[in-house]
């Protein structure tokens, strides 16, 4: 596998840090004092060690001898402390990021890797592909500045790492996958909301998925009035401009084998977020064309299974693209729309509208769920969802649970995988608290888009999972259903 554009990621034999293939070496260390033994860049280890005290912290790079390090580049970079209650994988893929960052730097264009002195214990034992990933991350160049740049950006063409492991070679390819996914997240979730308007962001997922493996639909506006009438509403006031008009991409994919599990997403793809009539004030606007990750990171996250090809696993996505705009057609509060399940709500505030697109795509998995009886689904939304989440977690990832998803370990699951990768995923719960301040107040409608207090009070993230219980149909299959699903 390729993690996109030109770098190819290889593992090498163990020793080969000389190795002519590349042009420098970066040592990854938890213990650089340890480096000035036993190696034979050890002397210029020891000399650096002598006359530069923070050698143990920062990152160093030293000319040395081709016949010691690839290229007669040898960089240095300290992971730091690894035994604190609070350090965790997360630190050797920073090191790794950074030692890479210096020989780019440098010059160099083909990198080695080495990982010295980490810790054996199971919280590292991911170590290798944290580090890869960490050093992927940094070599990427956004999408517009590849496009418009006169010059070559992303320049590292090859990246190797020296694993002593039987399984050296599937661990690599499996980060190749990983990192084709997260660049094409990147590449949907990172442009200005001109260059990944809705229809163009359609234009590259149909470019990303061919020959693929996965199938791909994108439906517009005028389906979307009686599929996703609530999705629609938000995008009412981009329709008079047509470049903006918003798509639900629809992505499936299905493995060798019959299903064993199948995993529903519903995304937001918000391609920017005025906020609407209740529009964002303060400047409280910039960034929010990155209000379309969610969808972007599902998006991605296909792509890795696309190459990957797990047995007995079935994904079905709907990605929600939509514009919030503020015109004269924009949907306002005190307006109430039907949704795809047939849920009445009542807008509060048209700045609470991702959960309104996820809601019918939502409602259309867990249609498909019932429909086709498909085996042990698994229904997920993901979404840049509420300021709250920021507020409560900073900028680490949330995960809830409705009951049979808790009885399936489902977010525990994720918090164990993503701990074990460095993206870190906490935990949170819905009450009926949460499902109180979201109910109807009269007979005019069922759910309210935005519960009291406000996201700006005490639990406005879970009040948007419990509103999206509500407003999918889902809240008909918790644990008291004779038909329970997994929602996450």
């Amino acid at each position: 596998f390729f993690s996109g554009g030109m770098l190819e990621l290889r593992s090498v034999a163990a020793n080969s840090f000389a190795s002519s293939d590349f042009d420098s070496l970066v040592v990854v260390s938890a213990d650089v004092e340890q480096l000035s033994e036993g190696f034979d860049f050890s002397e210029d280890v020891a000399r650096l060690l002598k006359v530069d005290e923070d050698a143990t912290d920062s990152v160093n790079l030293l000319v040395v001898e081709e016949k010691k390090a690839s290229g007669g580049r040898l960089v240095v970079s300290p992971t730091g402390k690894l035994n604190r209650d609070y350090d965790d994988v997360r630190r050797v893929g920073e090191a790794a990021a950074a030692g890479v960052k210096r020989a780019k730097k440098a010059g160099s264009t083909k990198i080695l890797i080495f990982l010295h002195a980490l810790p054996t214990s199971d919280e590292f034992a991911h170590s290798a592909e944290v580090a890869l990933l960490g050093v992927t991350q940094e070599l990427y160049a956004p999408l517009q500045a590849r496009e418009t740049s006169e010059k070559e950006l992303e320049t590292v063409t090859l990246v190797g790492l020296i694993l002593d492991d039987e399984n050296a070679k599937e661990r690599v390819n499996i980060v190749s996958a990983l990192e084709a996914g997260r660049r094409v997240a990147r590449d949907v979730g990172f442009p200005d909301p001109e260059r990944m308007a809705p229809a163009k962001i359609a234009e590259y997922l149909e470019e990303t998925f061919k020959d693929s493996g996965v199938k791909f639909s994108a439906v517009g506006p005028e389906e979307m009035k009686t599929e996703y009438p609530l999705a629609l509403s938000v995008g009412r006031a981009s329709l008079a401009v047509p470049r903006h008009h918003p798509r639900i991409v629809r992505l499936e994919w299905k493995g060798e084998g019959e299903a064993e599990e199948t995993l529903l997403f519903s995304g937001k793809g918000v391609v920017y977020d005025t906020g609407g009539a209740d529009i964002k004030i303060s400047g409280n606007m910039p960034g929010m064309s990155r209000d379309k990750c969610g969808a972007a990171n599902i998006a991605g996250f296909i792509k890795t299974v696309s190459l990957l090809k797990p047995k007995n696993l079935h994904v079905i996505a709907e990605l929600g693209f939509v514009r919030n705009s503020c015109g004269a057609d924009s949907y306002v509060a005190d307006e109430v729309i039907t949704g795809h399940s047939g849920a009445r709500v009542l807008v509060i505030n048209t700045d609470a509208e991702g959960r309104l697109v996820m809601g019918d795509c939502l409602s259309h998995m867990r249609e498909r769920a019932l429909r086709d009886k498909l085996p042990n689904p698994r229904l997920m939304t993901c979404g840049t969802l509420t300021g709250h989440a920021v507020r409560s977690v900073g900028t680490y990832t949330i995960a809830m649970d409705n009951g049979p998803a808790r009885k399936a370990n489902i977010t525990t699951r994720i918090v164990e995988g993503g701990d074990s990768y460095g993206e870190i995923i906490e935990r949170s719960f819905v009450r009926r608290d949460d499902f109180k301040a979201n109910k109807g107040k009269n007979d005019s409608h069922d759910v309210l888009n935005l519960g009291t207090p406000t996201p700006a009070g005490s639990r406005g993230h879970q009040f948007a999972a419990a509103f999206l219980t509500v407003a999918s149909g889902l809240d008909k299959h918790g644990n008291d259903s004779e038909e329970p699903l997994c929602y996450t």
